[in-house]
């Protein structure tokens, strides 16, 4: 861990100039279906029922998500120099991130109070679209929840925004460096991405802890799928759809 007076903060090839549209052209496009969706919904005249059900908009808008997201992330792959090494740097390294993403997981369907949430947790049902089909939406939705989203966050989050706070040219910073500011403003940010705002700043926490840790962004990574994974199994095995 590094504190921001140190000088090992920032290393010395002050001179690269950071690559930065491959870090968040992904994130924006993800944040653009989500302020899409309401539009169509209002453009169609279609009205998300409040009892947990899904628009057809937005049932047919995630697999579009999902498609665009995902190619945007392969178009730019070997951009991602933090993400040229391998997945697991050790067997304890592994483990440490599938228990932070089963902790969160754990914490996260604790943390649905009516105070702790902004906005409506509409949900997602692919059955609406029935049995067959559902099916098709629901590996969709995992894929999407627990391959696209974390690589696609991470790599904003705790890649280019959490170095970027630290210096412009946040190449130059090292992956795992530690500033109050920065841990706090995107914990804080992380947590307002989502609905469950607080459950959203817990998984900020301990996904920037991971970081801290390790020094690398693959961890946080798998962290982050577990966690989006198991919550996904959840939600098939208790219907839950709000969780989605």
């Amino acid at each position: 861990m590094v504190f921001p007076d140190s000088p090992a903060t920032v290393s010395t090839h002050q001179g690269c100039r950071p690559d930065f549209l491959p870090r968040v052209v992904p994130f924006v496009a993800f944040l653009s279906f989500i302020a899409l969706g309401p539009l169509l919904e209002w453009a169609s005249g279609e009205i998300s029922s409040s009892g947990g059900g899904t628009s057809q908009v937005n049932l047919w808008l995630y697999p579009v998500k999902t498609l665009v997201v995902g190619s945007l992330l392969l178009f730019f792959w070997t951009r991602f120099r933090e993400l040229q090494n391998p997945v697991f740097a050790s067997w304890g390294e592994g483990l440490q991130a599938i228990g932070v993403g089963l902790l969160v997981y754990y914490m996260w369907v604790q943390m649905d109070w009516p105070w702790a949430i902004q906005g409506e947790l509409s949900g997602y049902e692919p059955f609406q679209a029935g049995p067959t089909i559902g099916l098709a939406l629901v590996a969709i939705r995992i894929f999407g929840a627990s391959i696209v989203v974390p690589i696609m966050e991470e790599l904003f989050w705790r890649s280019f925004l959490i170095r970027y706070i630290i210096h412009s040219n946040f190449e130059s910073v090292r992956l795992g460096t530690f500033t109050a500011g920065s841990f706090l403003f995107t914990v804080v940010l992380f947590g307002l991405e989502h609905n469950l705002w607080l459950a959203g700043m817990m998984a900020g926490v301990a996904y920037n802890a991971l970081l801290y840790r390790t020094g690398r962004l693959w961890p946080c990574i798998i962290a982050h799928a577990i966690t989006n994974l198991a919550l996904g199994i959840h939600v098939l095995m208790t219907g839950e759809w709000h969780w989605w």
